[in-house]
C-alpha cells in the first residue's frame, strides 16, 4: 500500500489522530473493499460492475491507482476495473491513471495485437484528457493501427492475386471487440459496435466475437440478439458457434431454449452447421440431467441415423455427465443402445467409463462395469487394472488391491510401471511395508525405470523406517537412469537423515 500525502496535517483534539491518518485509514478500508469485491467477481460470468457499484466507495485518482497496481498481472480485470471507475459520476481518470493502465495492457504477454489498439485508445484519451474516444478518432486509430500490423496482410494478397473483399479496418476493429468481450466489458464492445457499424460494414467474424463475448459471460438472451440479426445480414453462423450457444444455454439452465436451437441446427441448418459430436454430447447430458430420458434416446437414435459417431473424448463427455448426476443405469443403457445399433463399446470406451467409477469411489458399480467387459468378450487393459486398484487404496481397502494384483496375473496382463507405482504407494500409505518392499525389489530385479518423483517419494518412505540397504540398493539401481552425481548425493543426504533418526 503506497503512502498518502497531503499538504497540510491538522491534528483533532477529541480524537488525537491526525486527519491525515484517518484519511488514510478511510482510504486503506475502501482499497480492500474494492479489491476483495473484485477478486470475489473475477469471473468472466459475474457482474463486476454492479458488485462495485453497490459499495458507494468514493473513489480518488490514488485509490484507483492503488487497485490498478494490486492488478498488475491481471490485465483483463485492471481493464475493467478501469472503464468501471471512468464511468463513475464525480471521478474523472487523471493522467497518471491513464498512464498505468497503458503500462499494465502494453506489457501483457497474452493477447498482444488486440491489448495494442486498447493501449492506443488509452494514450489518445490520456493526452486529449477524454473519457470517451470520438468515433472519428476511433477511426483513425483502426486505419494506422492497419497501416502498422496489417499491411503485411495486403501485400500477400496483391501478391497471390486475391481479391480482398472486406475493409482493412474490420479486421482491426474486430481485435478491439474482442479485447474488450475478452475483459468481459461486452456491454461496451455491443455500444461500441452500434457506433461504428453504419460506417464500417461488419463480418461474420464482428458478429461471432460480440456472440462469444456474450457466451463469455453467461448471457444467452444478448447471444441470440446477435446471432439473429447475423443471420438476417446474411452471415451463415458456423458449427462452433451453435455448439458454443447450445452450451451457454445448457449452462444456464434453459435446456429447452438450447433443444430448440439444436432442432433448428439439424433440421433447418446449412451443411456447414450440421450438428457435431460434440453438440450432441452437450445436449445428451443436459437432458439426462434434467431427467428428460426419452428426448435423450430419440436424440441419440437421431446422432447414430446420422452417421454422426462419438469418438473417445464424446463418450467421456456423455458418461461421465450421466454418472455424476447419478444415472449410472442410464450410462449402461447408453452402452446398450450403441451395442444394438452395431457400436459396440471397446475397451477404450470401457475405461472411460470405468475411470468415472473409479474416480467417485463408486466401488459397486466399478466392479459390475469390470464383470460386464468379461462377460462380453472385451479383455480388460492394464489401464483398467490399474484404475481398480487405485480406487481400492483409495477406498483404504488393500485386500481387494490384492486381489485385482492377482486377477491381472490370472488374465495373462503383465504390470507396467504405472502398476508397481500405484501399488508401492499404495502399500507405503497403508503401512503395509513388507510388501512394498518387495515391490520395490521386484522394480530392480525387472530393470524398471521409476518415474523421479516416485523414486524420491519411496525414496523418503524407505528412509523413514531406516532401511539403509534398500535405500543405496534401489539408489544403485535409478543411476542408470539419471544423473549419477545427482543421485550418489541424493543416496547420502537420505543416509545421513535416517542415521539423524536412528540416534533419536
Amino acid at each position: 500500500m503506497r503512502l498518502y500525502c497531503s499538504e497540510t496535517i491538522l491534528m483533532d483534539q477529541k480524537s488525537g489522530f491526525s486527519r491525515s491518518d484517518v484519511e488514510e485509514n478511510r482510504l486503506e478500508s475502501d482499497f480492500d473493499k474494492l479489491y476483495s469485491t473484485i477478486m470475489d467477481n473475477s469471473n468472466a460470468y459475474h457482474n463486476m460492475e454492479k458488485a462495485l457499484d453497490q459499495l458507494g466507495v468514493q473513489l480518488s485518482t490514488d485509490l484507483v491507482v492503488d487497485v490498478l497496481d494490486r492488478l498488475r498481472f491481471e490485465e483483463k480485470i485492471a481493464f475493467r476495473f478501469f472503464t468501471w471507475a471512468g464511468h463513475q459520476e464525480n471521478y474523472s481518470h487523471e493522467r497518471c491513471a491513464y498512464n498505468d493502465m497503458i503500462d499494465i495492457v502494453s506489457s501483457t504477454k497474452y493477447k498482444v495485437k488486440q491489448f495494442r489498439i486498447v493501449c492506443d485508445l488509452l494514450d489518445y484519451m490520456k493526452r486529449h484528457d477524454k473519457n470517451n474516444v470520438p468515433v472519428e478518432v476511433l477511426f483513425t486509430i483502426l486505419k494506422q493501427y492497419t497501416e502498422k500490423h496489417l499491411t503485411h496482410l495486403q501485400k500477400f494478397a496483391k501478391k497471390k492475386r486475391i481479391k480482398v473483399k472486406t475493409q482493412p479496418e474490420i479486421n482491426a476493429f474486430n481485435l478491439l471487440l474482442d479485447a474488450l468481450c475478452k475483459c468481459s466489458l461486452v456491454k461496451d464492445a455491443e455500444g461500441l459496435f452500434k457506433k461504428v457499424k453504419n460506417k464500417i460494414k461488419p463480418d461474420a467474424d464482428t458478429f461471432n466475437i460480440l456472440f462469444f463475448g456474450w457466451c463469455r459471460v453467461r448471457n444467452p438472451t444478448g447471444g441470440m440478439r446477435v446471432l439473429e440479426e447475423m443471420i438476417q445480414l446474411g452471415h451463415a453462423p458456423d458449427s462452433f458457434t451453435y455448439v458454443t450457444a447450445i452450451d451457454t444455454f445448457c449452462r444456464a439452465g434453459m435446456v429447452t431454449e438450447a433443444s430448440e436451437l439444436f432442432d433448428f441446427m439439424r433440421t433447418k441448418g446449412s451443411t456447414m452447421s450440421s450438428p457435431t459430436a460434440k453438440a450432441y454430447a452437450i445436449m445428451i447430458v443436459a437432458l439426462v440431467q434434467n431427467d428428460r430420458m426419452e428426448e435423450c434416446f430419440k436424440l441419440l437414435g437421431h446422432m447414430i441415423n446420422s452417421g454422426c459417431l462419438p469418438d473417445v473424448s464424446t463418450y467421456k463427455d456423455i458418461i461421465e455427465g450421466m454418472c455424476l448426476c447419478g444415472k449410472v443405469d442410464e450410462a449402461y443403457k447408453f452402452l446398450e443402445e450403441m451395442g444394438n445399433k452395431g457400436y459396440p463399446p471397446d475397451i477404450v470406451t470401457y475405461n472411460c467409463f470405468l475411470k468415472v467409477l473409479c474416480d467417485n469411489n463408486k466401488c459397486s458399480d466399478a466392479l459390475r462395469l469390470y464383470g460386464r467387459m468379461i462377460e462380453v468378450g472385451c479383455l480388460p487393459s492394464v489401464q483398467t487394472y490399474n484404475m481398480l486398484i487405485s480406487m481400492f487404496f483409495e477406498m483404504g481397502d488393500p485386500d481387494g488391491a490384492f486381489e485385482t494384483w492377482h486377477e491381472m496375473d490370472k488374465k495373462g496382463c503383465v504390470p507396467d510401471t504405472d502398476t508397481y507405482c500405484v501399488m508401492i504407494e499404495g502399500l507405503f500409505n497403508c503401512n503395509k511395508v513388507e510388501d512394498a518392499c518387495y515391490l520395490l525389489e521386484d522394480v530392480v530385479n525387472n530393470g524398471m525405470k521409476l518415474p523421479y518423483r516416485k523414486f524420491d517419494s519411496f525414496i523418503m518412505q524407505l528412509s523413514v523406517i531406516g532401511d539403509l540397504q534398500a535405500i543405496h540398493r534401489l539408489s544403485d539401481h535409478m543411476r542408470k537412469f539419471y544423473n549419477p552425481a545427482m543421485e550418489r548425493r541424493f543416496a547420502l543426504n537420505q543416509k545421513r537423515r535416517s542415521m539423524s533418526l536412528k540416534g533419536k
